[in-house]
């Protein structure tokens, strides 16, 4: 018997009823196989990230949304959490090959803070930080600005712990984990991609694991540019 809260038994948990309008719903988890190429399903809730996990006083802790933006903002904690919040039911995929279906996460939706704080068009791309050693990594702004893509404080109901990217991470649940931030400090939009510390690596730069060529049948995990060498 398996006494992890998280531990998922049986089938993978489906999408809510649609007619829930509190809920959004990650358009992945509607596919007849959710699953993509070369993943296959944990009912665990693993740990997985570069490093150790940061020791964050949650009384200092700021997001920082900067770039190119008209209003750049800084939230602490209690601040972020009285923003409106969203609620996005998502799959979450690892590049290490594993799956965790059927994920309720809980926090601010990242539309929100971009509506916040006025968005250029000019920003091209996204470059989050996180709080372990200015580790980043980075995004097309067309993938972060996404309805199901979060700043998260919760997760299937309860507040995200530290091994998991608390206080605050960053979910877009269409890309590879890795580009999904633990620990999340800054937000930097900006013109020109900057490829961030897996990507530097030779991880994707976008990472979508839906997405294979002939470099990458099981999704796009590792670079395939050409002027890239590593």
């Amino acid at each position: 018997m398996n006494d992890d809260p998280k531990y998922q038994s049986g089938e993978p948990p489906g999408p809510p009823d649609s007619n829930d309008a509190d809920i959004i719903i990650s358009s992945d988890t509607c596919r007849e196989n959710r699953i993509p190429p070369g993943q296959s399903r944990t009912r665990k809730w693993p740990v997985l990230h570069y490093g150790t996990v940061p020791k964050i006083d949650t009384g200092k802790w700021k997001l920082k949304i900067t770039g190119l933006v008209e209003t750049p903002l800084e939230f602490s904690l209690e601040e972020f959490r009285s923003l409106p919040r969203v609620q996005v039911f998502s799959d979450f995929h690892c590049v290490t090959q594993w799956s965790r279906l059927g994920n309720l996460w809980e926090g601010v939706s990242v539309r929100e803070i971009m509506r916040l704080a006025g968005v250029s068009t000019e920003a091209k791309f996204v470059v989050a930080e996180g709080c372990d050693s200015g580790w980043t990594t980075n995004l097309p702004i067309e993938d972060f600005d996404v309805e199901d893509a979060l700043f998260v404080d919760r997760h299937d109901g309860e507040e995200i712990d530290a091994d998991h990217g608390g206080p605050v991470r960053l979910v877009v649940p269409r890309l590879y984990a890795w580009k999904s931030a633990k620990w999340v400090r800054k937000i930097t939009f900006v013109t020109d991609d900057a490829p961030g510390y897996w990507e530097q690596v030779g991880y994707h730069l976008h990472g979508d694991p839906w997405v294979v060529n002939e470099k990458n049948p099981d999704g796009e995990r590792f670079r395939d540019d050409p002027g890239w060498n590593g």
